[in-house]
């Protein structure tokens, strides 16, 4: 059910903090012409922790709307409480969305258990379920053998795979029948090598047709042609992440004139020898900047 590149969209904010929903919808139609996959709206990269519920809702409902059946929409609405994750869902579920993305509760630190169980519940609501898999911003992994569990659960249908681990790729597969992307854009390739069908990228909020590419030639099999894609934007890839994202790729939008650099804190501006090294990067990949 999931396969190719889908963006991780970040959430264009005015200056006074407030939801700039034009600019929002610009950017998927942006993404729409790239010939992206999906969109993956109020996920890490959405600076979800600092919108509110009702803020959740309204950009899942302005993607859904936005996309207008072009692209899959792979709605974030994750949270520690799972009764905060059913609720989310089900807006999203509401508005039209083709599947949830359910991060690993944050702070609260489940057993493998109580993951089992949270996931469970989401996906009891009816919508397909992509589990996230991110131990670096949730101190929790999903261990192999709960995916394991969790793949015969309806509903639960994919695995994003944010722990930098290829090797986990290949333990999952192995093991049950369950979609894996990668979630980092560094580990696109080698992650499709070992079984990955795609990835959720932060990248292609600059570069969508790159990510694009990359995918396709690598679904095809094409992986001389995949490789060459991977080493032209390897750099970008990695330098995403120069600062805790979304910062880097917000700034890397805001140079090439997609949004205005606007944050929520406790998220702010990286500094500007970062800045100077991402300019060098983009104008690298050959991206346009203002």
């Amino acid at each position: 059910m999931f396969s190719g590149a889908y963006t991780a969209l970040v959430t264009p904010f005015n200056r006074d903090g407030s939801i700039d929903f034009g600019k929002f919808s610009a950017l998927i139609e942006r993404q729409a012409e790239s010939g992206i996959d999906g969109i993956v709206p109020v996920g890490t990269t959405g600076e979800s922790p600092t919108l509110s519920f009702d803020e959740h809702s309204q950009v899942v409902a302005a993607a859904v709307e936005a996309a207008g059946g072009r692209m899959q929409v792979i709605a974030g609405t994750g949270s520690n409480a799972t009764s905060e994750a059913v609720t989310l869902t089900r807006h999203a579920r509401e508005a039209g969305a083709t599947a949830t993305l359910q991060v690993t509760p944050y702070y609260n630190k489940p057993s493998q258990e109580g993951l089992y169980r949270h996931f469970s519940e989401v996906a009891a609501i009816g919508l397909p379920v992509v589990l996230y898999n991110v131990p670096g911003r949730t101190s929790r992994e999903i261990a192999v053998d709960t995916v394991v569990r969790l793949a015969e659960v309806p509903n639960i249908a994919c695995v994003k795979e944010a722990g930098g681990s290829v090797d986990r790729v290949s333990a999952i597969l192995n093991r049950c029948d369950i979609c894996v992307l990668s979630g980092d854009d560094p580990l696109t390739l080698p992650m499709m090598v070992a079984g990955a069908t795609g990835v959720i990228s932060v990248a292609s909020n600059i570069v969508p047709e790159a990510v694009v590419r990359l995918t396709r030639l690598a679904l095809e099999g094409n992986w001389v042609g995949a490789r060459a894609v991977h080493r032209q934007y390897y750099q970008l890839f990695c330098d995403c992440f120069l600062d805790t994202n979304p910062v880097p790729i917000k700034a890397a939008m805001a140079m090439a004139g997609l949004i205005e650099e606007n944050y929520r804190l406790p998220l702010c501006s990286m500094d500007d020898t970062l800045k100077e090294r991402l300019r060098h990067t983009l104008a690298d990949a050959g991206v346009e900047l203002t």
